[in-house]
């Protein structure tokens, strides 16, 4: 693979043993893999960054792995300052990490850049990865930048836009009866053809798009860290490269500290919040998943593990949060923010409320807004009509 020169190798979350570029799956320890880098090549100060105009997650270049990467300009997205939510939660500042501007209008373009780039670089000719929806839609976009065959497996409840869009962008969309976990064993099931994986995790760069989302946080915080982070979440990926990439900046210099994180997911589906509260370091497959946001209904996260090391390692936390409050949350970001905040984005927002008491009055909360509300509208719409709105 032609990686950047930065570019170290991949290692063993577990064991530190280092890997080949092109290795996909988990490493001979059952643990994932994850890019490494010399930091000491990265020669970045505040001024050079600023001298590059902000419009991709690519400014930060050095410390991501392919030095011709696939992309539409993912990345580069605002945080909102959110005052009267900030007053309400009773924080000095609370800001919206705003990823519903990303071209697919979800964070998850940042990784499918990266693992869409891994996939051309090792001759692929078929990729292939099952989702809850948006990982669907983003992969047909990437994999049509490359020009090669895309198959997403989805569930049945998958809304209807990502349905739509998988196709308008060329892929093959599978949709399968029942929820995320029938739609992943479906794809080792029924896809016969060889195929590149870009599932999470089992391909090892998608979790790296996700930590350029704290480069842009600190920069547009000019150079310091929020005292907290709260986000979504689903796989463990968000979580993870949230951490991963605050932890860069700090090893860099670039940042004095590292914010808490508080990993924020659905009652109905918690195993990595569930882990946190048993004082476990791993999680357990959740038996009966049923939460309204299906993007965080994920019963048994690949990166479970690294979630809770990256709660553990920021001094973070693990909050569970309930359909109703979520979508609440939600539809107050769209009437006082002007954030067209999905659900999942409502379950951080909700998560932040319900943490509050922890929070100081003069702290800094960003709360990261994983998918444009438009892609669960009939949700959001269907939560107001049962206020009778």
């Amino acid at each position: 693979m032609q990686t950047s020169d930065t570019f170290s190798g991949l290692v063993c979350t577990e064991t530190g043993d280092e890997y080949d570029a092109d290795v996909t799956g988990k490493s001979e320890a059952g643990a994932p893999l994850d890019p490494t880098y010399d930091l000491d090549r990265v020669e970045w100060d505040t001024e050079t960054l600023a001298a590059r105009p902000f419009d991709s997650m690519w400014r930060y270049r050095e410390l991501l792995p392919f030095s011709d990467p696939v992309t539409a300009n993912e990345g580069a997205t605002p945080l909102v300052e959110a005052s009267a939510l900030g007053e309400e939660t009773g924080v000095g500042s609370l800001l919206i990490k705003d990823e519903g501007r990303n071209p697919t209008g979800t964070f998850l373009d940042r990784g499918f850049s990266l693992a869409a780039t891994a996939a051309r670089e090792a001759d692929a000719e078929v990729v292939a990865h099952a989702s809850p929806g948006n990982g669907a839609q983003s992969a047909a976009s990437y994999a049509g930048l490359v020009d090669v065959r895309s198959y997403g497996f989805v569930p049945s409840r998958t809304p209807f836009p990502n349905k739509a869009m998988v196709n308008v962008h060329g892929g093959q969309m599978k949709v399968v009866g029942g929820r995320y976990p029938a739609a992943l064993s479906a794809l080792h099931e029924k896809l016969k053809s060889d195929w590149y994986t870009l599932q999470e995790f089992d391909n090892p760069y998608r979790h790296d798009g996700a930590k350029t989302i704290a480069y842009e946080i600190a920069e547009r915080l000019d150079w310091t860290v929020p005292d907290w982070v709260v986000v979504p979440v689903a796989t463990g990926e968000l979580v993870y490269g949230v951490y991963k990439g605050f932890r860069d900046l700090s090893d860099l210099g670039l940042v004095d500290d590292i914010p808490r994180l508080v990993a924020a997911q659905s009652v109905g589906c918690s195993p990595i919040a569930t882990a946190w509260e048993a004082g476990n370091d791993e999680t357990e497959a959740w038996n009966h998943p049923d939460t309204i946001v299906g993007e965080l209904e994920i019963p048994d996260p690949k990166g479970g593990s690294l979630a809770l090391r990256a709660i553990e390692e920021s001094d973070g936390a693990a909050v569970t949060v309930g359909d109703d409050d979520a979508l609440q949350s939600a539809v107050t970001a769209a009437q006082t923010a002007g954030v067209e905040v999905g659900a999942a984005g409502g379950v951080a927002l909700a998560a932040a409320w319900d943490h509050s008491d922890e929070f100081e009055d003069d702290d800094t909360v960003v709360v990261v807004n994983t998918e444009s509300g438009t892609k669960n509208a009939d949700i959001l719409r269907s939560h107001l009509m049962g206020q009778g709105i």
